[in-house]
């Protein structure tokens, strides 16, 4: 099973970006250049423990849908959210805010199994780990950009 292991220090407090990373209209902002869109559950805001959300986006020339829930909420703290049905096997995906001198640590781990046996792990090798990082990295810049420049008029 791959893992992801980001860390992403941000001048801001754990509660500012415990709301960023789980407000579904910044996360389509995050996504745009995968045309990602919500499709069916919490359609915008901040998504809470027990709530679903299904995505559309376009990955690999192709669109594809993904349900995820959060499945564990301690705000500020952390929270996961796990899918629901999608084109991975499994994932989980744990996201925790550790107070750190003047800002935050805000820290992704990101463990996905791929579908196909023997061939998702050599897309796993060949590519898809990488794509997966880049998406966090990007999403987590955009967050960075939001809480630091106080651009959080998208917040509810």
């Amino acid at each position: 099973m791959p893992t992801i292991y980001l860390t992403t220090f941000i001048h801001a407090k754990p509660e500012i970006l415990f709301d960023l990373s789980r407000n579904i209209d910044l996360h389509q902002i995050s996504t745009q250049h995968t045309h990602e869109k919500v499709v069916a559950g919490r359609m915008s805001g901040l998504i809470e423990l027990g709530e679903s959300v299904t995505w559309r986006a376009k990955h690999f020339g192709f669109f594809q849908e993904l349900t995820s829930r959060i499945t564990t909420f301690d705000k500020p703290n952390s929270f996961t959210d796990e899918m629901v049905k999608g084109a991975f096997k499994s994932f989980q995906h744990v996201h925790q805010f550790e107070p750190a001198g003047n800002g935050t640590n805000m820290i992704d781990i990101f463990s996905y199994t791929s579908p196909l046996g023997i061939l998702g792990k050599i897309a796993d090798y060949l590519f898809l780990k990488k794509y997966m990082k880049e998406l966090l990295i990007n999403r987590n810049t955009i967050i960075k950009e939001y809480a630091e420049n106080q651009n959080n008029k998208i917040l509810p």
